[in-house]
């Protein structure tokens, strides 16, 4: 059995933030926010919560997330 993918959000903007919540979840079930940049890549994964973000257009949209490895570079606090 393998393990379900991580949450994947598809966005307009090569720079992203997460904090790990979303609808219904508590900020303190969340990380501390964090910003991202999608690269040559187009995506980049949160170093705390695995979310993937795709850059709508981008190389990597409608790709199978599946078979792309993590991408975690660009994160800053």
């Amino acid at each position: 059995m393998t393990a379900p993918l991580p949450e994947t959000i598809r966005t307009a903007s090569a720079r992203v933030a997460c904090d790990g919540t979303g609808p219904g979840l508590p900020a303190a079930l969340g990380h501390p926010r964090v910003f991202l940049q999608i690269d040559e890549h187009g995506y980049v994964d949160c170093g705390y919560c695995d979310r993937r973000f795709v850059l709508i257009g981008g190389p990597a949209d409608g790709a199978d997330q599946s078979q792309l490895p993590d991408h975690p570079a660009g994160a800053s606090i």
